[in-house]
């Protein structure tokens, strides 16, 4: 469904530049009251800990308000816990103020509804639709501000567990990336009996995501080694996203994350139609670990949104990126940076195994990759020399590989993916690629 302003994960771009400005915000928000529909409806705001965020958390409460609508100011929040709490509060929606993975320079509002799952693409295209209508006049609404949104969060990802789990002994760096989840991961560990490591956890506005968080690997391993941890785990800067880190300071990508609890679940028979969902991105060896259990991974474009409608759609219970959004459906309705992390520990914990074993479950096939800027996203169909250096891959590569080249949903950036059992053979084709992107777009 064509819509001008949401994406795969909401509204991103520059902060103070169309459409991310105070004005485009309060409008947001009026829209937002008159689509749901409701009388005084009650709108949770949570937000990560960027510069802008309190001017747009300010103009997008403003519009609620001035349509009728109520709000819960909750603060710097992960998104989860903005999800968890509309859900558990019985509100009408809920909103997060954030970027995510994305530098401080951006931001973006993304909606959940009542359900706690993110607006349909239907709904989105409504809210825009009612931007352009004019105005309507309402008694306004009321605020509030919850003082105890971090505690109620860490108590919901502590019923991931079970009651008597504990992490005593276990020592772990913590990277917060200088984002939403500086003061509640860090807590529930530490509740937990963990002796935490707690880095890049002194925001500024300016610092989130700068160098450190779950998109820079090589920080959380630097982390392990310097601290000596069994575990090192990083969020990126609204903590719905995970990277999780061996004790030899080797990190671990989604598909070991999935693949890892997928047959931990399969195992026990908690696994609804022995199902993973995946995105395209996953590796090829995931689907030979579950097939080789007696399971199976379903997949889906990119973008969490996609892998939850897929698990809603087919009645499964876990699904996830190779980037560290993991969603665990019996314990929350969004990617959840937390209680992914909590679940892995748990396997950990229970198995007295290391995570540098417990990966071994997971055999890759080799994958190049490139992450290339572009000035415009024309269709790849109508530009020819990025056309004619997939097709040369593809028949190079032959029925045991795959070529990938999208868009992302949420940066000017196309994305290449090849995947094959020749790493040589994947860098040049990659790099033939990425040439003909730079030369064109």
């Amino acid at each position: 469904m064509s819509r001008r302003y949401f994406g795969t994960d909401g509204i991103r771009g520059r902060a103070g530049e169309p459409p991310i400005t105070a004005e485009f915000a309060a409008r947001l928000g009026r829209a937002l009251v008159e689509v749901l529909g409701i009388s005084r409806p009650v709108v949770a705001i949570g937000r990560d800990t960027r510069a802008s965020g309190p001017m747009l958390e300010e103009a997008l409460a403003r519009g609620i308000i001035s349509a009728g609508g109520d709000v819960h100011f909750l603060g710097v929040l992960p998104t989860p816990g903005v999800a968890a709490y509309v859900l558990a509060n019985g509100l009408e929606a809920g909103a997060v103020i954030s970027a995510s993975h994305n530098p401080a320079y951006d931001n973006g509002i993304k909606f959940f509804s009542g359900d706690a799952f993110k607006l349909p693409d239907e709904t989105e295209a409504a809210i825009e639709r009612q931007m352009d209508l004019p105005a309507v006049d309402r008694p306004p609404g009321r605020s509030t501000k919850v003082d105890d949104a971090v505690s109620r969060y860490a108590a919901h990802a502590l019923k991931s567990l079970p009651s008597d789990f504990s992490l005593r002994g276990l020592r772990i760096a913590v990277d917060c990336a200088n984002g939403a989840a500086c003061e509640t991961t860090p807590q529930v560990l530490r509740t937990l009996g963990a002796e935490v490591h707690v880095f890049h956890a002194t925001p500024d506005g300016n610092n989130i995501n700068e160098g450190c968080g779950s998109t820079v690997a090589g920080e959380i391993s630097r982390l392990v080694k310097e601290t000596g941890a069994q575990v090192g785990l990083s969020h990126d800067g609204d903590a719905d996203r995970l990277l999780l880190c061996d004790e030899n300071g080797d990190p671990l990508d989604g598909d070991e994350l999935l693949a890892m609890a997928g047959l931990d679940l399969l195992h026990r028979g908690e696994l609804p139609g022995n199902t993973v969902v995946a995105t395209v991105m996953s590796n090829l060896g995931l689907d030979e670990a579950m097939e080789q259990a007696g399971g199976r991974v379903v997949r889906t474009a990119v973008g969490d949104r996609y892998v939850l409608e897929a698990m809603r759609a087919g009645g499964y219970v876990l699904g996830g990126e190779q980037s560290g959004h993991m969603i665990f459906l019996l314990h929350g309705t969004t990617g959840d940076g937390l209680v992914s992390a909590l679940q892995i520990l748990r396997l950990m914990i229970e198995g007295g195994r290391p995570l540098s074993e417990l990966r071994e479950v997971l055999q890759k096939y080799p994958q190049a990759q490139r992450a290339l800027a572009v000035k415009s996203k024309p269709p790849l169909e109508t530009v020819p020399e990025v056309q004619a250096a997939i097709t040369d891959a593809e028949q190079a590569l032959g029925p045991r590989g795959r070529v990938l080249v999208r868009y992302s949903g949420t940066e000017p950036k196309l994305r290449v993916l090849l995947e094959g059992r020749e790493a040589s053979l994947l860098e040049n084709h990659a790099d033939r690629i990425a040439g003909a992107i730079r030369a064109s777009l």
